[in-house]
C-alpha cells in the first residue's frame, strides 16, 4: 500500500471521510496535515451548531485497524449505527488476505534470499537466524522501547513474567476479539502486569515484523498520567514508574493467585532476598532490590546516625572534573570511569548549609558529614548516570563519556561488610545499556544495547541489528544493567 503524499509504505492511515491514505505522525505526519488542511475551508464559513458536532476527521490504521479521531485527539472505540467502521475493517482484512497474497509470497521469497540472509549469523559453525524483534515507535515512545528491550534481556526477570498464567480481561461478546482502546474507558479492566507479560512474550518469538506495544502504552496512559501524550520522556523516570507499578500490582495478587505463592514457586528469587519496598517482596524487589546504609555524623558533638534505605537503582553523579571529556579517544585530561562515579557516590561528603542535619543530641540543625555504604547488593544492579541537570532556565545534558566494564564489575569495596561476601558474589557482568542521543531530556532519541545468548544487539525502535562489544563499550551510557555473576558449581565460599 502506497501513500497519497510521500508514497511511503510505513504506518499507513486511511481517512474514513475521503478514503485517502497518508502516513502517521511517526513517519512524516501527513495524516495529521490532511486533517489540518480539511479544517481550513471551514474557517471561511459560519459553522452551525450541528456542523460543529459532526465535523470529526476519523482515520484507521491499515495495519492494526485501530481508529483515531484527530479532533478528539483520542482513539475511537465505538461504531456508527450501521457498523460502517467494522465494515471498513473487514474490507481491509479481505484485501490483506486476498489481493496481497501473491505480493506477500513474492516478498517472502525476497526476504528469504536477501534481507533475511543479512540477519543470519554463524555460531559454532552453524547458521542461526536473528531472533530479536523490534518495537514500533508510537510517537516519541523510544524511551519506553529502550527500557522494555533492556528488561526483556534480564533473564530471571523476563522469565518470571513470561511464565505467569495469562489473564483474560475480556468476556462475553468481546471475548476473543481485538479491542480498540480509548482513554475514556474505565480503569477496572487494565492490568499492567498482563500487558507487560504479553510484550515480553512477543519480543523473542523470532518475528521479522516489529511488535506494536500499543496495548501496554494504553495501560501506561491509564495508570501513569505523567506519560500521557506524545512528548519525549525520561527513560530512567519511566523505568522507575514501571517497576514501582509492577511491584504494587503484583502485591495485590495476579489472576487469583497470591503474589507470595508465585514467588515461593521460584526459590531462587525468594530465598535470599528480603529487600521490601512499599510492603511485601515481589519479583521486582527480589531482582532489583538492594539496601543502602546512610551514615550521618554531627561535626559538633560527633553523634552518629544510621539509616537503612532500600533501593531499586543507584543514581550516580558524573564528577565535574571529567565533564569536558566527551569521547573515548579524546585527548587531554583523564577519562571518567564508572568506578569514579561509584566512588563519588560512596565517598564521605560534608553537607552544605542547605542540608543541615537535625542532631538529636544538640537539639538543633548542625553541620555534618554523610556517607553511603551498600549493605546488600541486588541480583541485578541498575546504575543511572545523572546526565541531566537544571540550570537557572533549562535542563542541560552532561555529554561526558564514562568508561564502563562489560565484565567483572567488582562492587566489594563499596560493601558495608565485604568480609561476609563470597569471592564472586560481588562481581557483575553487563547485560544491557540505555543510551540517550541528543542534547536535552525533552528531545533526542533513546536506543538500547543488550546481550542475549552471548551476542550483543542494538535496539533502535523497530530496527534490531547485531553489534559487537567494541561498539557497546564506546556508547555514552545513561542506564547500565549489570547481572550478578553466578558462582561456579562446587565453589567454596570464603
Amino acid at each position: 500500500m502506497f501513500l497519497t503524499v510521500c508514497r511511503s509504505n510505513k504506518s499507513p492511515w486511511v481517512c474514513l471521510t475521503c478514503s485517502s491514505v497518508h502516513c502517521g505522525r511517526y513517519v512524516n505526519g501527513h495524516a495529521k496535515k490532511h486533517y489540518e488542511d480539511a479544517q481550513i475551508p471551514m474557517t471561511n464559513h459560519k459553522k452551525t451548531e450541528k456542523q460543529e458536532k459532526v465535523q470529526h476527521t476519523v482515520c484507521m490504521d491499515c495495519s492494526s485497524y485501530s481508529t483515531y479521531c484527530y479532533r478528539c485527539d483520542d482513539f475511537v472505540v465505538n461504531d456508527t449505527k450501521l457498523g460502517l467502521v467494522q465494515k471498513v475493517r473487514e474490507h481491509l482484512q479481505n484485501l490483506e488476505n486476498s489481493a496481497f497474497t501473491s505480493d506477500r509470497h513474492r516478498k517472502r521469497k525476497l526476504l528469504e534470499n536477501s534481507s533475511l540472509n543479512s540477519k543470519l549469523l554463524k555460531v559454532n559453525g552453524s547458521t542461526t537466524a536473528l531472533c530479536a524483534t523490534g518495537l514500533r515507535n508510537l510517537g516519541n515512545t523510544c524511551f519506553m522501547n529502550a527500557i522494555l528491550q533492556s528488561l526483556s534481556n534480564i533473564q530471571q526477570f523476563c522469565c518470571y513474567f513470561k511464565e505467569l498464567p495469562a489473564v483474560e480481561l475480556r468476556n462475553g461478546k468481546t471475548a476473543g476479539r481485538r479491542t480498540y482502546h480509548t482513554r475514556s474507558q474505565g480503569d477496572n479492566n487494565v492490568s499492567l502486569v498482563e500487558e507487560f507479560r504479553k510484550t515480553l512474550c512477543a519480543l523473542w518469538q523470532g518475528s521479522q515484523t516489529a511488535f506494536s506495544p500499543e496495548s501496554l502504552f494504553y495501560v501506561v496512559w491509564k495508570i501513569m498520567p505523567n506519560f500521557r501524550g506524545y512528548q519525549q520522556q525520561d527513560a530512567h523516570e519511566f523505568m522507575r514508574y514501571l517497576l514501582d507499578h509492577l511491584h504494587l500490582e503484583l502485591q495485590g495478587g495476579f489472576n487469583g493467585v497470591s503474589r507470595s505463592v508465585i514467588l515461593q514457586e521460584n526459590s531462587n528469587l525468594s530465598g535470599s532476598n528480603k529487600c521490601c519496598i512499599n510492603g511485601a517482596s515481589t519479583v521486582v524487589t527480589a531482582i532489583f532490590g538492594g539496601i543502602l546504609q546512610n551514615e550521618v555524623n554531627c561535626l559538633i558533638c560527633g553523634t552518629e546516625s544510621r539509616k537503612f534505605d532500600p533501593f531499586l537503582d543507584l543514581s550516580l553523579d558524573i564528577p565535574s572534573q571529567f565533564r569536558n571529556k566527551r569521547t573515548k579517544n579524546q585527548e587531554g585530561g583523564p577519562m571518567c570511569t564508572l568506578r569514579d562515579c561509584l566512588r563519588s557516590f560512596t565517598d564521605l561528603e560534608e553537607l552544605d548549609e542547605t542540608e543541615l542535619y537535625m542532631c538529636h543530641k544538640c537539639k538543633k540543625k548542625q553541620k555534618s558529614t554523610k556517607k553511603f555504604w551498600i549493605q546488600k547488593l541486588p541480583k541485578v544492579l541498575c546504575l543511572h548516570l545523572k546526565r541531566f541537570h537544571w540550570t537557572a532556565y533549562l535542563r542541560n545534558k552532561v555529554d561526558t563519556y564514562v568508561e564502563f566494564p562489560l565484565r567483572g564489575l567488582d562492587m566489594k569495596c563499596y560493601l558495608l561488610e565485604p568480609e561476609n561476601s563470597g569471592p564472586e558474589s560481588c562481581l557483575y557482568d553487563l547485560v544491557a545499556v540505555v543510551v540517550h542521543h541528543g542534547s536535552g531530556v525533552g528531545s533526542g532519541h533513546y536506543t538500547a544495547y543488550a546481550a542475549h545468548e552471548g551476542r550483543w544487539f542494538h535496539f533502535n525502535d523497530s530496527t534490531v541489528t547485531l553489534t559487537d562489544e567494541e561498539t557497546v563499550g564506546k556508547a555514552k551510557a545513561y542506564i547500565l544493567f549489570y547481572v550478578e555473576r553466578q558462582a561456579k558449581p562446587g565453589a567454596e565460599k570464603l
